[in-house]
């Protein structure tokens, strides 16, 4: 580990640690527990770590929760349960320690088997080549015009980071990118838009199902009971609004980066594959996703139907063991930290407190919900979107909750939904999102190069954002009108 490295980490312990052994009265929160003070601990190492990035960002997704077992739970440290022998009822003010079981059951959680059998879903896809062949399909329509060439690419990466991973779509549509750059000038504009296409349609396209994107996963953590929203629920609204702002990406592209050339040929060699094994990919493939279309026919939620080609997959030794070590372990240690570190704010009261003790009451539910989706933006261009998520997605479910003004716009519900989709529309600089670090080392653009579409696209984005939450509101959808 290099001298830099070293330096953040020890700034983000020592802040941490800092924050855990100060006396409670210097953060001016009254009633603060010993537990609460150890969970704003965890909750700033987290940002300091995900933002400074000393050590992988799924790293300290696992940090976190090891911490919360040594710090927090009810099998910690015999000396940190407030008992002294562990054996003690833990003292006024220490707060109640959390279940070891639930913190451990975070990286097993529901949320994890959804994003897991999107991920076989996409495995075997890939392994039959659904994925090329399906594009060499959909894009035929699209003709040789450069400016429909790069529609109809977008729309086959939109539609393909519905329900696969937004990396593997960008890398897949990228080595399909290569061929159709050389029939373009070295100083054509048009290079630019096209390597910008692919990121910018993964990211908004990830938005238009529950598994697209992490951040939408995360969400849905939140979204339960009476606050559910189905795979099909969520499609009714993000397919739309992935859409237009993905006419309004392209239209924008074409217009900063006009291509020059006035003919484009895409070829894509395949045919589709035949016999038992890839006819049961093509089969449970449609199966998952019409059985998660018409949850409310069937009964089943989303997250049992995930666990259909993760069954199939596997028994009919489609997905094998070599495959499941190309697994995204990392995406779903990061989703699981913070599922943790969410499950520690809301068990020891944390979210809730820090909530109270802010007068939110004193602003306007419109003010919040706009202060809510800039944040989660900004803070998702500096750093991953998914760590964005994580952090915010506690707090804003205890702000819905909380302050009553925010009822009148849909609560906690709409609250959610919207810093998920905002999560999503930070696409202004190559870190902000794997799509984007991708396009930009392909060596074909520069940071400048997409930073001002980016930016467009993410203001756009979160006017769109607004326009849909209102409108869902009025619909009746968050349960107020």
């Amino acid at each position: 580990m290099d001298k830099k490295k070293l330096f953040k980490l020890i700034i983000a312990f020592g802040t941490a640690g800092l924050i855990m052994v100060l006396p409670p009265e210097v953060f001016g929160l009254e009633g603060l527990t010993v537990l609460q003070q150890r969970v704003l601990g965890l909750f700033v190492l987290a940002v300091l770590m995900w933002v400074t990035e000393p050590i992988p960002i799924f790293s300290t997704s696992v940090l976190i929760i090891f911490l919360e077992l040594i710090l927090l739970s009810d099998k910690s440290l015999i000396w940190l349960r407030g008992g002294g022998s562990g054996q003690g009822v833990a003292p006024q003010g220490f707060g109640e320690a959390m279940s070891y079981r639930e913190i451990m059951a975070t990286s097993g959680s529901p949320l994890i088997l959804l994003f897991l059998g999107g991920y076989f879903l996409a495995m075997a896809a890939t392994k039959y080549r659904l994925d090329m062949n399906l594009a060499r399909v959909l894009l035929r329509p699209f003709g040789s015009d450069p400016r429909l060439v790069m529609l109809g690419l977008m729309a086959v990466t939109a539609i393909f980071s519905m329900f696969m991973s937004n990396t593997a779509t960008t890398a897949m549509m990228l080595a399909i990118l290569t061929p159709v750059l050389a029939g373009l000038d070295a100083d054509d504009p048009g290079n630019r838009a096209f390597v910008l296409s692919i990121p910018f349609a993964a990211n908004v396209g990830g938005m238009g199902t529950p598994i697209g994107t992490p951040p939408n996963a995360v969400a849905l953590k939140y979204l339960t009971d009476d606050l559910r929203i189905t795979f099909g629920e969520w499609m009714a609204f993000g397919i739309p609004y992935v859409l237009v702002l993905l006419l309004i990406t392209w239209v924008l592209l074409v217009i900063i980066y006009p291509p020059r050339a006035k003919q484009l040929t895409v070829k894509i060699d395949g045919v589709f594959q035949k016999g038992w094994k890839a006819y049961t990919v093509y089969v449970t493939f449609a199966l998952t996703v019409l059985l998660w279309l018409t949850g409310k026919v069937h009964g089943l939620n989303s997250y049992i139907i995930a666990m259909l080609p993760v069954t199939v997959f596997t028994t009919t030794g489609i997905i094998t063991a070599a495959d499941l070590k190309r697994l995204s372990w990392d995406v779903l240690w990061l989703v699981s930290g913070g599922i943790a570190l969410g499950l520690a704010m809301q068990q020891t009261g944390l979210s809730s407190l820090l909530v109270e003790h802010i007068p939110f009451e004193q602003f306007s539910a419109l003010l919040i919900v706009l202060a809510a989706t800039l944040l989660t933006t900004f803070m998702a261009t500096f750093m991953s979107n998914t760590a964005t998520a994580n952090l915010l997605m506690p707090i804003m479910a205890a702000l819905g909750v909380n302050v009553a003004s925010l009822e009148s716009l849909g609560g906690v519900k709409m609250l959610i939904v919207g810093v998920a989709f905002a999560s999503s529309l930070a696409m202004a600089l190559p870190v902000s999102t794997p799509p984007n670090a991708m396009a930009h080392a392909t060596g074909r653009i520069e940071s400048r190069h997409m930073l001002a579409p980016g930016l467009i696209v993410g203001f756009i984005g979160l006017l769109l954002t607004y326009a849909m939450l209102f409108l869902l509101n009025k619909l009746g959808f968050f349960g107020a009108s």
